[in-house]
């Protein structure tokens, strides 16, 4: 039953992945992203992960999303149309055929090199069925500290141009 589930989770999740960028409005985007993270840390909790899926569902679905939500606002790309709708230009161009055929078969080598690979005992879960913790903010803040804080500098980079962006075109615009 729990195979079942990450199957149909995992379809949930791709097509959430689909939907942001075949979705003709920004806020259709932002509400596919958010079915597809919500699939994701259902997928962590059926694999055992329960501080992953809460981490997910409150870095990404809350404050990632949110700060999408402020972005789009800022910029006033909110407005909806009459319907959610689905434009597939996106996918039509000779570099998006290029791209799709290069994830294809970089998927299917994983799937090969997987299938070849000899996997272990998985790791011992912590106390009472919890993630290891101690563990995991060790591997954050030791040896990942510095990806962790290049991509810190990479959202406070992108809050500072969405808000410069934002202040040049009410500017253009008489405001």
């Amino acid at each position: 039953m729990a195979e079942i589930l990450f199957y149909v989770l995992s379809a949930v999740a791709l097509l959430g992945a689909l939907g942001v960028i075949l979705a003709r409005s920004p806020m259709g985007s932002v509400l596919s992203l958010l079915g597809s993270f919500f699939a994701l840390a259902v997928i962590y909790l059926l694999a055992g992960f329960q501080f992953l899926a809460a981490a997910q569902i409150l870095v990404y679905a809350g404050a990632v999303l949110v700060l999408f939500l402020f972005v789009i606002m800022l910029l006033n790309l909110g407005q909806l149309g009459t319907r959610f709708q689905l434009s597939l230009a996106p996918l039509a161009g000779p570099r998006a055929r290029l791209a799709v055929t290069v994830a294809v078969a970089l998927g299917l080598v994983g799937l090969i090199v997987a299938q070849g690979a000899a996997f272990g005992a998985p790791p011992p879960v912590g106390d009472a069925g919890l993630d290891p913790l101690p563990e995991l903010a060790l591997g954050l803040f030791g040896r990942y500290s510095l990806p962790f804080q290049a991509i810190s500098l990479l959202l406070l980079a992108t809050m500072v141009a969405v808000v410069v962006l934002a202040k040049r075109q009410r500017k253009e615009d008489g405001r």
